[in-house]
């Protein structure tokens, strides 16, 4: 029986680079999706001569550890079964490795729909990483379809790209990120109409740019979180867990013991901005404040029964004000306390 032509079969849907920390890394990651057709089913196992010319076009794949964690852990995978995407993902490391360029991690996954792949990969050169997307793509079309011959072209093209001048880093800090499905301009703007500060230091990042193309500095003072409620993402980042590990790449780019403010139960945003290094600060809409989330925020805001904003930390306890009947409650109790915590940190900064 003949295969199904690899070159029509599996397509690029998407590709782009994210510079900063990104829902994959806290590294530059080229990000490619891709449909696979026909070649959801079809390994490289049931290709004669795959692997055989995979390897022999690229000897280095014996380096690749891959899950078994040992050398030659990918040829073992080749030689077992494995798809398109996850191999395309190796091939594309491989050929920035082959121009001496230092990068090793990537990640396969699942799309939006069966037949549909995301895979990243680590890139020291964002146009090196584009194009190593593409010719990875069509090294593996050229392997399936038994007429690969090496890969020598590919290399040199990239060699010539790598000596190119490459985009610029993001280098921007700011004083506080706000991220989450919901009120993030709210959040921002009632900060802004208390601090005496440009408003390029407070910068509202929804998920969806985070997804797409990674947070837009490197630095951050603060950061909140409002929620994890999304909307502007595709279907399966709206999962919990998803949509929860997103949110929380605000934390990478907080100075380490600087400061994530994060909903109350909202634990595991809470733990992803510890693990990042950072301390936690907790709001909530009500006045009932979890004893987990109690012991381990550094400070807690609340709205108390007469309706006014609560922050308590350590032994004080300070009346932020009044809610605003008109103003929904979350964007006023977390700006609440973004503007406490901002003012602690750095006292010089004047408020109104």
């Amino acid at each position: 029986m003949t295969a199904p032509d690899p070159f029509s079969e599996i397509r690029i849907t998407t590709l782009h680079s994210t510079r900063g920390a990104n829902y994959w890394s806290s590294r530059a990651v080229t990000r490619m999706d891709l449909a696979v057709g026909a070649y959801d089913d079809i390994s490289s196992a049931d290709a004669r001569g795959f692997t055989e010319a995979l390897v022999g076009a690229m000897p280095g794949l014996v380096e690749h550890r891959c899950s078994i964690g040992e050398r030659g852990g990918f040829i073992t995978r080749l030689r077992r079964g494995t798809y398109a995407p996850h191999i395309i993902e190796h091939i594309a490391l491989e050929l920035q490795g082959m121009i001496g360029h230092d990068v090793g991690y990537g990640r396969t996954r699942g799309g939006d729909s069966p037949g549909e792949y995301t895979l990243v990969f680590e890139h020291q050169h964002e146009a090196v990483g584009l194009r190593a997307a593409a010719l990875a793509l069509e090294t593996v079309q050229r392997a399936f379809a038994g007429i690969l011959q090496g890969v020598d072209a590919a290399v040199s093209e990239l060699a010539a790209l790598a000596k190119t001048p490459d985009v610029p880093p993001v280098q921007q800090r700011v004083l506080c990120g706000v991220t989450g499905g919901s009120f993030r301009g709210e959040v921002r703007d009632l900060i802004l109409r208390h601090r005496c500060c440009s408003a390029d230091l407070v910068v509202d990042v929804s998920p969806g740019f985070l997804l797409q193309a990674g947070l837009p500095y490197t630095h951050s003072d603060i950061a909140v979180v409002v929620d994890a409620d999304l909307h502007d993402v595709p279907e399966r980042y709206k999962d919990r867990e998803r949509a929860q590990r997103l949110v929380s790449v605000v934390a990478d780019a907080v100075d380490r013991g600087g400061i994530v403010i994060c909903p109350a139960k909202e634990w595991e945003v809470q733990d992803y901005a510890r693990d990042a290094g950072c301390r936690v600060a907790i709001f909530a809409t009500d006045n009932r404040v979890t004893r987990r989330d109690e012991k381990v925020a550094r400070a807690v805001a609340f709205v108390s029964r007469n309706d006014h904003i609560i922050i308590e930390h350590l032994d004080d306890e300070t009346d932020a004000g009044p809610l605003d009947p008109d103003v929904p409650a979350a964007p006023q109790v977390a700006a609440a306390l973004a503007i406490y915590t901002l003012q602690e940190i750095q006292p010089t900064l004047a408020l109104d």
